[in-house]
């Protein structure tokens, strides 16, 4: 099976990967969840992931809409955990580049920077600060100005 996801090899430092985007069908999808009333965005989300569990961005949007601290930290480390293999599967190898500038990796970055702050939120200041450092090495420029 060929690889298409693109790993940047630069002379201005470490290699850069850059996840795929995510299927049209799931990116619609969850589209018309987040378009939803907010009461009714939880559960459409939820039915988005239940179709795409692959789908990062996802995860992250699910996190954000979590009944509880203990909820969203569930969905951002399954978010998390997902990114991670979505990255080694693109060619990452525990190092170099994972930048916001880029569209597709946004879900990850939402995902470990969701994990953080629910983390920080039960008490894990440990964990918290792990992903703080992870996000930093993965985009030096982070936090970015646009997050959302």
């Amino acid at each position: 099976m060929a690889d298409h996801s693109p790993v940047n090899l630069t002379p201005a430092g470490p290699p850069e990967t850059i996840l795929p985007p995510p299927p049209t069908e799931a990116a619609e999808a969850l589209d018309r969840a987040l378009s939803e009333p907010v009461e009714r965005q939880r559960d459409a989300i939820a039915s988005v992931v239940a179709r795409y569990p692959r789908y990062l961005d996802a995860w992250a949007q699910l996190g954000l809409r979590g009944r509880d601290q203990i909820e969203r930290y569930a969905y951002f480390r399954v978010g998390y955990h997902r990114g991670l293999d979505a990255l080694r599967a693109g060619g990452w190898r525990g190092s170099g580049y994972v930048r916001w500038e880029h569209e597709t990796n946004r879900g990850f970055l939402r995902a470990l920077d969701g994990l953080r702050a629910a983390a920080a939120a039960i008490g894990e200041l440990d964990e918290e600060e792990r992903c703080a450092r992870f996000l930093r090495q993965l985009d030096p420029a982070w936090p970015p100005p646009d997050q959302r």
